[in-house]
């Protein structure tokens, strides 16, 4: 870094330079600017007098509007940027260009499974329709574990209970049942669970006869379900749970490794904890190793539909087509609708640990996130939770609160998760593994044992596609069984959290 200059300009057009390490006072900059007052490192300098009211660009886009006379030289951030007009021309499908062909082959070790998708795990799972099943849920497997049921088992990766806070307490039909119905059906199709035990209360407004409605979970070799009220209470569910997960283990461990086309992976990309190099380093490097997955035949969902929000005309342009575009584009009308009528507004994001770390309105973070999502052609617009059912690179609606997010993506069929982050983020996503990309270097040295790659690196010269390559690659042997630093210290057990929509009564 000490070779490097200290700060970047990253478009022709833009009227901003970019930090790359702390500026003190008085430093010369590119373009001939002086800075003359400290400016931390991510964030961004006036590269000319700057009037109010007038555009500031960053990406060669818009990020807001200067709420005062900005000198040049001066820390441009929350003081003296403010949203300001970002209407976009969508242009349906305009930058729509296919991904070259890829050279070679690319494979993974994976867990085939009758429907034909294949996962990178094989766990057995606990899911449940209702919180009120939660704990009971959780006892099983802690007993399960206590009493070594998976000893005999090598194939199988663990006991993974999925329990959450809904499935009761709300209204039987619309939106907010919709959405959970499609959840939970999701985690019942995953690829990555060898096989499932589903609980209910007995009572609860998600009633476990209409999940169970689908083809994958009539398979009572790897599904198997109950209710708590039915069997006679807490004692007797969990005697039964064990009994059952028994037979489950017999089923689940014939699954073995073996080898599959790229094609097979569906990849979920998060960016949390984002700062200042995010949209530099790890966005658009996650952004290559997507290209590549997808012109292998695989499949990439970018989702965060409030952290998109001012860059969406970056995804219509490269829509398949005008009505996939439109699809986007009604989901954001949604959004803002959303937000209005819960008393929020979509630059309430970034986040104050977004905000120290460079980044200032919710325009600027949007443009550094949709950089996930490489090149290639958006081939369409799902649902939260709703199933992919093509390849290529998609966008699934979600908040943009990370758990959340990646909990919508692997009910629609993620089986492996890239998430990048700035600031340090530290969570990790059952039954999916996921590899965390650090953007900066000094993230990467204060936090590497929750880090699977540093990013930062890209800033000393590396390039995005050497970046791009090396994400790749470890994508393929995480698929394959190699433990990412989340799974390694046994993070996943709360992260499941479906998105709650309407009232809960």
């Amino acid at each position: 870094m000490t070779d490097q200059p200290y700060a970047l300009r990253l478009h022709d057009a833009d009227n901003v330079l970019v930090a790359l390490r702390n500026v003190p006072a008085g430093t010369v900059l590119p373009g001939d600017v002086t800075a003359p007052d400290a400016i931390p490192a991510g964030h961004k300098i006036a590269l000319r007098d700057i009037a109010a009211g007038e555009n500031i660009l960053k990406y060669g886009q818009i990020i807001g509007a200067a709420t005062t006379d900005i000198a040049t030289g001066a820390h441009v951030h929350v003081q003296n940027l403010g949203m300001g007009d970002h209407k976009q021309d969508h242009s349906f499908g305009s930058a729509a260009k296919a991904l070259p062909e890829p050279e070679g082959t690319a494979e993974f070790m994976g867990f085939h499974r009758p429907s034909g998708r294949v996962g990178t795990r094989n766990y057995l799972g606990i899911l449940t329709s209702v919180n009120c099943a939660g704990s009971v849920a959780q006892f099983i497997a802690e007993a399960a574990r206590r009493d070594g049921l998976l000893d005999a088992y090598p194939n199988i990766d663990g006991i993974v209970p999925i329990v959450h806070g809904s499935g009761c307490g709300m209204s039987g039909k619309g939106e907010g049942y919709d959405t959970l119905f499609r959840t939970l059906a999701g985690y019942g199709h995953s690829a990555n669970f060898g096989a499932i035990l589903m609980i209910g209360l007995g009572c609860e407004v998600m009633q476990i006869p209409d999940l169970i409605d689908r083809k994958a979970l009539k398979d009572s070799a790897r599904f198997r379900y109950m209710t708590i009220q039915q069997q006679g209470g807490t004692r007797a569910t969990i005697d039964k749970g064990l009994s059952i997960l028994r037979e489950l283990a017999i089923e689940a461990n014939k699954a073995e490794r073996a080898p599959a086309p790229a094609a097979h992976l569906v990849l979920g990309m998060q960016c949390g904890g984002s700062d200042g190099y995010s949209g530099i380093t790890a966005n658009p490097a996650l952004g290559v190793a997507s290209d590549l997955l997808v012109a292998h035949g695989g499949t990439s969902i970018l989702s965060e539909t409030s952290e998109i929000y001012g860059a969406e005309h970056l995804l219509t342009r490269r829509a398949v087509d005008e009505p996939t575009g439109r699809k986007l584009v009604d989901l954001i009308d949604w959004w803002e609708d959303y937000t209005a009528r819960n008393f929020g507004e979509m630059d309430n994001n970034p986040s104050p640990g977004n905000k120290r770390g460079g980044l200032t309105t919710i325009l600027e973070k949007s443009l550094g996130a949709v950089a996930k999502g490489g090149s290639a052609p958006m081939a369409g617009v799902y649902k939260y939770g709703e199933p992919i059912d093509r390849p290529g690179f998609v966008f699934m609606d979600s908040p943009g609160y990370d758990p959340c997010s990646v909990t919508g993506q692997t009910a629609s069929g993620a089986n492996l998760i890239a998430f990048t982050t700035g600031r340090g983020s530290v969570s990790g996503y059952q039954p999916v593994p996921s590899i965390k990309l650090a953007s900066n270097p000094e993230l990467w040295r204060r936090m590497e044992p929750d880090m699977d790659v540093n990013c930062g690196d890209i800033l000393d010269g590396v390039s995005l596609e050497e970046k791009g390559r090396e994400i790749f690659e470890l994508m393929l042997k995480v698929a394959s069984g190699t433990q990412t630093k989340s799974e390694a210290q046994g993070f996943g057990a709360v992260e499941f959290v479906p998105w709650q929509i309407g009232a809960v009564m």
